[in-house]
């Protein structure tokens, strides 16, 4: 079981590895412009109930109830952009993150 600092530090380390990855796709692939398609992204987190320990950590750290059950927290890169791809690589790291700490967590995204 984790404490809510261990939860604020994943979380924090979810969102880090989410600001590098969307950056460097935006630089990389996108050459620094914001163009192409516009869309949202965010990660999931299933099986976890709000009203557990766990799930009042996460909520804590910043995860919000989704409409689905899932815990949620959208473009944990942080990133200003409205490039779609470059969101849902932010959202891709951050998911890998927490699968790290034993999560189910995955990536979604959609359009604009």
């Amino acid at each position: 079981m984790y404490s809510q600092e261990q939860i604020n530090t994943i979380v924090e380390e979810a969102k880090t590895a989410a600001y590098i990855a969307a950056d460097a796709f935006f630089k990389d692939k996108l050459g620094g412009q914001d163009r192409y398609s516009c869309g949202f992204a965010w990660v999931d987190i299933l099986g976890i109930k709000g009203t557990t320990r766990i799930g009042r950590y996460l909520k804590a750290a910043g995860l919000r109830k989704s409409y689905t059950g899932s815990l949620q927290i959208w473009n944990p890169a942080g990133y200003g952009c409205q490039n779609i791809d470059t969101l849902e690589a932010g959202a891709e790291a951050a998911a890998k993150v927490f699968e790290q700490y034993g999560f189910r967590a995955y990536a979604g995204s959609r359009l604009d």
